[in-house]
């Protein structure tokens, strides 16, 4: 196993039948980071993270968690992680704190320690206030909160998380999130699918890509807008614009223009594989196409256009 990493997966293949759901992964998670799993539908996400949580066998390969082979009898493993399935279920009808309680019992803690332990990680959630209200009366966020306190229960060194905010209005999202960055702080390892580019932008030191089983790129987000992303410029317009849209793609500097329709105008995204001759050109033909021109920005790429670029979602669209 490699040094200063939490996890790693050498040569790991999961099959169901005929279906390959991962082929030959490889990848490494530096310790006391936060790293995003990303990748479309049906990548191996969820298949990746029951392995590493001991819950499912691989057909072949190795996996390491802290250092300990992962299998499906392992307690040293167990002992070392904390997991949050996609959708975690609770018992309704016990409080946020009796069901801690009960989880840090399974895990063999007892009296004082399983008390003060509850205590500081529902403080660490922001859950202390509804301790003693039924689950069952919980929000999603609360719940997806809970899950994660409860997730930490036994002081894992990593924390394996399936699309921790999924389903969350912006709200719970934010609450999840904070928390997240809050165990980073902790220097606790945080392994966590999403589809939710934004917060993976928001909150990962890396992210690794994957598609079809196979890992595309793991790397910064700031290293990948660099490799992959190409410049993009946003020219917003009060009135249509699609005879500057024509005329734009004409461009041999111009790679692409998505356009998005808004209540009272247009936004343009031009991505460009010359940001200085975009720079010099592009005020000369706002001005000339007549339009009233409300914003004119070059913006960060984000990580979208960098996972479209590399997993191809748009042809698989089409």
């Amino acid at each position: 196993m490699l040094d200063g990493a939490a996890i790693q997966c050498q040569g790991l293949t999961k099959r169901f039948g005929q279906t390959t759901a991962l082929d030959n992964l490889d990848l490494a998670v530096p310790e006391g980071t936060v790293v995003g799993f990303l990748g479309p539908n049906g990548a191996g996400k969820t298949t990746t993270l029951r392995i590493l949580a001991g819950l499912s066998r691989a057909t072949s390969g190795t996996a390491w968690v802290v250092g300990h082979p992962v299998d499906l009898h392992s307690s040293p493993l167990q002992r070392s992680i904390g997991y949050l399935p996609d959708q975690p279920a609770f018992y309704g009808w016990m409080t946020g704190r009796e069901y801690m309680v009960f989880v840090g019992e399974l895990f063999g803690l007892g009296g004082r320690e399983v008390r003060r332990r509850c205590d500081e990680l529902l403080g660490l959630v922001e859950l202390s206030h509804v301790a003693q209200r039924r689950i069952g009366g919980y929000s999603r966020g609360m719940k997806q909160r809970l899950g994660i306190a409860q997730a930490l229960i036994n002081q894992p060194k990593v924390l394996l998380m399936d699309e921790p905010t999924s389903a969350l209005d912006p709200v719970g999202r934010m609450e999840v999130l904070e928390t997240l960055l809050r165990l980073k702080e902790q220097q606790t390892t945080v392994f966590l699918s999403t589809h939710i580019l934004a917060d993976a932008e928001r909150i990962c030191d890396q992210v690794a890509i994957i598609d079809k089983g196979r890992l595309l790129v793991q790397a910064s987000v700031e290293e990948l807008r660099q490799r992959y992303a190409t410049p993009v410029f946003e020219l917003e317009f009060e009135e249509q614009a699609g005879s500057l849209v024509a005329f734009l793609e004409s461009l041999t500097w111009v790679q692409g223009v998505k356009v998005e329709q808004r209540p009272q105008g247009t936004l343009l995204r031009v991505h460009v594989s010359d940001p200085l001759q975009a720079r010099r050109e592009l005020p000369q033909l706002v001005a000339s196409s007549g339009l009233t021109l409300r914003r004119y920005e070059q913006v960060l790429p984000a990580l979208e256009d960098v996972f479209v670029k590399l997993v191809g979602v748009e042809d698989r669209q089409s």
